[in-house]
């Protein structure tokens, strides 16, 4: 029999605790970039300029003064 166990070993509770460290650290770091993202985009968003709308076809055409009626 095995007589050299370790509840510190890398494959029990050591082992344990850095996979959920290492998970947690990767949910963090993500976590942030995506609340970065979202900030820049907030605060840089697009706007439409409806002077320089280009109709490829003239079914578009009518279709957007359809709508702007």
């Amino acid at each position: 029999m095995n007589e050299n166990r370790s509840v510190f070993a890398l494959d029990g509770v050591t082992g344990y605790l850095i996979a959920v460290v290492l998970l947690l650290s990767i949910l963090a770091f993500l976590t942030v970039q995506a609340i970065g993202a979202q900030q820049n985009n907030a605060t840089t968003y697009y706007k439409l300029d409806e002077n320089k709308l280009v109709s490829h076809s003239k079914d578009n055409a009518n279709l957007y003064h359809v709508v702007k009626q």
